[in-house]
């Protein structure tokens, strides 16, 4: 979280509004471009051009083209007359280009280029997942936005100095390049002193503006974590020893082993969005009865963007909280791969699924359990992990969502419905760790950039440049 003062908030908003500047007109650039190849080019005596039109795609292309455009005529011009009254047109270009980093242009066209490439693979089956659309042109918005800035190192006689630094100006500021240091409210000192020992690097900055309030997020390439931090190497022919994950409105979290051991149980989350609904409602309705364009209307929708923004961090931080625990006590999770969209057609517990937010925390758990060596398997979506019986494998079709106890008619087992699910994923991982490669099934997987030259770690809990490396995960 960010504490600009009037000056430096008026210049994240320049550069706020200079990135979406970039990244419309790069998508119209290219949808001219596209337009005068279907169509075709015409000069002034009806005789098409020779030069074919190339149409920019990817981010070094789009940057090219806006770095030409921005010279031209078409981005300013203006008329310049003597004494003697004789009027000279003088190009100037984008005029105030120079008042923003050229960093936010460039940086702006190249997520353009990768919308681009999304749209394209997703058209042509390339990509897994729901259908990408193609890029909009962004609209103007006093309570969302964002830009990134990179990180250039540069060789000076007092040595290396970065474009981004931390604590120049105290120990909560961030130093950003055309902007200068920012206050923070929170502390980069264990940032600060991994930089300082080489273990971390900065590689960019992105600076966001949420609920009328900025936020700097810090982009670093850093080691893994320390051996003593990490979970214990197994031997690659155990493939037992998995946790399941059931996730659940009645119990968002409960954890089992194949055993049926309960490892760990979360019986209630703070239903925030619940919770907030009767304010919500009040500035919903305070929104609606401003007139459109007014100075009231404008903060009213602060008052409700805010509103929004402490529900989401109240979600968050529980979610962080079953995460983090979840990762620490487990080296091998089952996460379920729910049909979310298809449950949100019950509108019964749309508002309930939605407020849970499973597909964040299976994201949390996945990310955090490669930074300390674990694996993490996503069951079948269809596999029946709440309606089948984990003593005997009978399948149970009259299990309701009623029913918190499962009770097996063929065994007679009568287990509690979310560890009977726990359970599931557990042996579930167990019959299937063989077939998956790697922690997600794509592929290798990097955390960290091995960088030469090796150092000693001066404390148990610290990693050297000997330890930075890529996690891979085996074939069983």
């Amino acid at each position: 979280m960010a504490d600009p003062t009037a000056e430096q908030a008026r210049a994240l908003a320049r550069h706020e509004g200079a990135a979406r500047f970039a990244f419309n007109q790069g998508l119209r650039l290219h949808l001219n471009a596209r337009r005068a190849v279907k169509e075709g080019t015409a000069s002034a005596d009806g005789d098409r051009h020779t030069d074919p039109v190339k149409v920019p795609w990817t981010g070094f292309d789009l940057i090219n083209a806006f770095n030409a455009w921005k010279k031209t005529a078409d981005a300013g011009r203006r008329f310049v007359v003597d004494s003697s009254g004789v009027a000279e047109l003088e190009v100037t270009g984008l005029a105030w280009r120079s008042e923003v980093s050229a960093q936010v242009f460039e940086e702006a066209v190249v997520d353009l280029g990768r919308a681009l490439k999304a749209w394209t693979d997703s058209r042509r089956g390339k990509r897994a997942g729901r259908t990408v659309g193609h890029p909009r042109f962004k609209q103007k918005s006093h309570e969302r936005g964002s830009f990134r800035v990179r990180n250039k190192v540069s060789r000076t006689k007092k040595g290396q100095r970065s474009t981004i630094r931390l604590g120049e100006r105290g120990p909560r500021s961030v130093t950003l390049p055309g902007i200068g240091a920012i206050r923070v409210h929170d502390d980069t000192r264990r940032l600060r002193r991994m930089l300082d020992k080489g273990r971390a690097r900065i590689v960019f900055a992105s600076v966001s503006r949420r609920g009328g309030r900025w936020r700097i997020s810090v982009n670093v390439e850093a080691a893994e974590f320390h051996p003593e931090a990490q979970h214990p190497a197994r031997d690659h022919a155990d493939l037992s020893g998995w946790a399941g994950v059931d996730l659940g409105l009645h119990a968002p979290v409960v954890i089992a082993l194949a055993d049926g051991t309960q490892t760990l149980r979360i019986d209630e989350a703070p239903k925030a969005m619940r919770a907030a609904q009767p304010m919500t409602r009040r500035l919903s309705r305070s929104v609606s009865r401003k007139v459109k364009g007014s100075v009231n209307r404008r903060a009213a929708v602060q008052r409700l963007a805010r509103h929004h923004e402490r529900i989401r961090a109240r979600r968050h931080h529980f979610l962080h909280q079953v995460s983090n625990l979840s990762v620490k006590t487990h080296d091998r999770l089952v996460i379920e791969d729910l049909n979310i969209t298809g449950m949100l057609a019950n509108h019964r517990l749309a508002a309930a699924i939605s407020n849970a937010a499973w597909a964040e925390l299976a994201r949390q758990i996945t990310y955090k359990t490669a930074w300390r060596g674990g694996r993490v398997l996503a069951a079948d979506r269809w596999f029946p992990s709440s309606r089948t019986c984990c003593a005997c494998g009978r399948i149970n079709t009259t299990l309701t969502l009623a029913d918190r106890v499962f009770a097996c008619d063929g065994c007679g087992n009568a287990i509690d419905r979310d560890l009977n699910a726990a359970v599931n994923l557990a042996a579930w991982g167990d019959k299937h760790a063989s077939q998956v490669l790697d922690p997600e099934a794509r592929g290798q997987v990097t955390n960290a950039h091995r960088r030469a030259g090796s150092g000693r770690c001066t404390r148990v809990d610290e990693t050297c440049l000997d330890d930075v490396g890529t996690l891979t995960a085996p074939a069983a």
